[in-house]
């Protein structure tokens, strides 16, 4: 069986670090996997450019010119929304041509268009798309946030400037509609809180959603010595809190919670600003997001190396989630499977991994003061590293989670096209 899984990068965001962790996975257990991306990061033989970044750029550029043109020239909500009017046609590809199974995972922003999608589907081979946001199932929103206006057919759309019945997330949703029924095509959703919300999508009335989490390999993520981890990366504080994504001062990464609950800790919980210290990882586009944290810090940048990562969560005593939305909760089992317990928000994909108390703390949402309970209480729990570590192997190993998409790929093959 040759799998090529398609991912707009490769390297950056939650989607591409799972996207890539898959392909390793089902290469470690006997498929033939390959990974299609815009632009190839790394030197790893399995991944390849799927065409010239100069016409990618320029597919971007244009998708972005036309939500920034219907919205009256607003940067407001740019990035908030995806149409997928313009992209590569990965059918020409190599690697498109040998492949039995096409798998996508996030596509857009310059990938895949909508015609690339369409075109995809009528090649006759099996498609299972694997969802790290809410894009696929609905108009143009990757976040729905509070709307359900996706569960009949987009429109009214709030990431809009002028909404109305048949704005251009309804345009888009119809469209969608009409494409996803021209070949076998399988969803596949990373939690359960999304899987729901993709099943009650007219989108995709009728279909099942198989909910599989993402793999991680725990060769990578190691349990390491706490205190010898502190002293690799200068830390002499008596509590160390990690915080980390893509980019930091994403309004949705929620980073404006925890520096309320660092306050509430020093104001109310009477801990010292000197005993804990706060362990930044990612991009921050606003120098300004680091103003007013109430303890001492350290902003290690944007990591990617996992052997880096491990020692950062090693390090750690909590790690802090405090999206307003999490699909998964990727850096929550990184976490646990280098002994660091996590808090984070009791309100979607996060709730699969995290047993309220048992191996980390379900924050009520948006909740600064319940965000410093969870803290303190992680802080002073006496939980089992070891345990930890055990739990996630049981639930997010390679083998796993590799075995359960052999299975759904088996399952799309025998499907029948449709006519």
């Amino acid at each position: 069986m040759r799998v090529l899984i398609v991912n707009t990068s490769e390297c950056t965001g939650g989607a591409a670090v799972a996207a890539k962790r898959l392909t390793q996975a089902l290469i470690n257990n006997g498929v033939k996997a390959k990974m299609l991306v815009c632009e190839k990061q790394t030197d790893a033989l399995y991944v390849a450019s799927c065409g010239p970044l100069l016409r990618i750029m320029r597919h971007f550029v244009w998708e972005r010119f036309v939500i920034w043109a219907t919205n009256l020239f607003s940067r407001r909500n740019l990035f908030e929304v995806s149409i997928a009017n313009a992209g590569e046609d990965i059918t020409r590809t190599s690697e498109f041509a040998e492949a039995d199974i096409i798998h996508l995972h996030w596509t857009c922003q310059g990938m895949l268009s909508l015609s690339g999608i369409r075109k995809i589907l009528r090649s006759g081979k099996p498609v299972v798309w694997t969802m790290h946001d809410m894009w696929p199932c609905t108009g143009i929103c990757h976040h729905a946030h509070e709307c359900n206006r996706y569960e009949e057919a987009c429109g009214e759309c709030r990431f809009l400037r002028f909404p109305g019945k048949k704005d251009l997330s309804h345009r888009v949703f119809e469209r969608k509609r009409r494409i996803y029924s021209e070949g076998r095509l399988a969803f596949v959703a990373v939690s359960t809180w999304l899987a729901k919300r993709a099943a009650a999508s007219a989108l995709l009335q009728g279909r099942q959603v198989a909910t599989i989490p993402n793999s991680l390999s725990l060769e990578k993520f190691r349990l390491s010595d706490r205190t010898d981890m502190r002293s690799l990366l200068h830390l002499s504080a008596k509590h160390v809190i990690a915080f980390g994504a893509a980019r930091i001062d994403a309004p949705i990464k929620g980073f404006s919670y925890l520096k309320q609950a660092l306050s509430l800790l020093v104001r109310e919980k009477g801990y010292a600003p000197n005993d804990i210290h706060l362990l930044l990882f990612g991009n921050v586009k606003d120098a300004h997001t680091l103003d007013d944290i109430s303890v001492p810090y350290t902003h290690l940048g944007l990591v990617r190396d996992e052997s880096t990562l491990s020692q950062i969560y090693s390090a750690s005593d909590v790690l802090v989630s405090s999206s307003l939305y999490e699909t998964f909760g990727q850096t929550i089992i990184e976490a646990q499977a280098c002994g660091c317990l996590p808090v984070s928000f009791d309100n979607s994909g996060q709730t699969d991994i995290i047993s309220h108390r048992r191996n980390g703390y379900l924050a009520r949402y948006l909740s600064p003061e319940d965000l410093a309970e969870g803290i303190d209480w992680c802080l002073h729990a006496h939980i089992d590293r070891h345990e930890l570590r055990k739990n996630v192997l049981g639930r997010y190993s390679e083998s796993k989670i590799a075995q359960q998409y052999i299975a759904l790929y088996h399952q799309i093959q025998k499907q029948q096209l449709p006519q």
